[in-house]
């Protein structure tokens, strides 16, 4: 896959489609590289007439990675914003924003729709916010807005999140990650173990790199509440999130198209933390609905 030099740093990404259509870009979440978004997923979008972009964020699969600032102390970040502090960060949600907006200004894209998920989802929000001349419309998918009154994720999901395994073994990691995403998956739509186990072996060999996990955790407790900045979005915009979500609750995502103005919000009976095939047609649906909205808007 190609790579392109975005907010001055190399960004890894894929285009899939005519680039003589409308864009999506997706973006993925927490420690995640884009090889995460579902393939058969693109290509409903692709069906449904849209080009979409896809690509590593910042410390993450072969995007660039901040070695020089070390891995984050995410137990010191998370006790200096429990005391009201701004933590210290190698850097936060609006520079991987300011990445977002930087690939589509290097693929020569002017505007397109910001669809994200999870962390991804916090990033299109300031894409949206931060940048509103590259957004047609924004999808935020099992996401929030950093408020923290909000209810805070199910201690067994955080546990898996934040929780390294004992050993490095690829069998012992193997066994996490089918383990978290059991945890944190879908109750109404479980997921196969063989898949998800060939799914952690496919990321582990193109990219293997906790360190940057913890500097992207550390980016969104930086970060903080967002409401404000949400405030400002003015282009149409979609809320996706699960009934069953145990790591980011469905208080979260009603905070974010209740902060957002105009914004939609669809609440998913049985999704959680992922995204299932079954609901493919749901979330694709969703996207292309507000996508529409965006055309009679201009």
């Amino acid at each position: 896959m190609p790579q392109i030099k975005a907010n001055g740093i190399a960004i890894e990404y894929a285009a899939h489609g005519s680039r003589d259509r409308e864009t999506i870009l997706l973006i993925m979440g927490l420690g995640a590289q884009m090889t995460r978004w579902p393939l058969p997923l693109i290509e409903m979008f692709n069906a449904r007439g849209f080009g979409v972009v896809t690509f590593d964020n910042r410390d993450v699969g072969l995007s660039h990675k901040f070695d020089a600032a070390g891995p984050a102390d995410v137990a010191a970040i998370m006790a200096a914003r429990m005391a009201g502090k701004t933590p210290a960060a190698a850097y936060t949600l609006d520079d991987m924003a300011a990445d977002a907006a930087g690939v589509l200004d290097a693929l020569d894209i002017g505007r397109a729709h910001i669809v994200g998920a999870s962390m991804g989802g916090m990033i299109a929000q300031m894409v949206a916010a931060n940048h509103a001349h590259k957004a047609l419309s924004l999808t935020s998918i099992m996401s929030s807005t950093g408020n923290p009154a909000l209810p805070p994720a199910k201690p067994e999901a955080m546990a898996v999140l934040m929780t390294r395994p004992a050993s490095d073994d690829l069998e012992t990691l193997a066994a996490n990650a089918v383990k978290a995403q059991k945890t944190i998956g879908s109750p109404a739509y479980p997921p196969d173990e063989a898949d998800i186990r060939a799914r952690f072996l496919e990321d582990y060999r193109r990219c293997n790199y906790p360190a940057g996990f913890t500097r992207q955790m550390a980016a969104i407790m930086a970060s903080g509440d967002r409401r404000d900045a949400l405030r400002r979005i003015k282009v149409p915009a979609m809320v996706v999130h699960g009934l069953a979500d145990p790591l980011v609750p469905i208080e979260g995502g009603r905070d974010t198209a209740a902060v957002i103005t105009g914004a939609e919000l669809r609440e998913i009976p049985g999704m959680g933390h992922d995204l299932p095939a079954p609901l493919y047609p749901a979330i694709v649906d969703a996207v292309v609905t507000v996508a529409q909205k965006a055309r009679v808007s201009v």
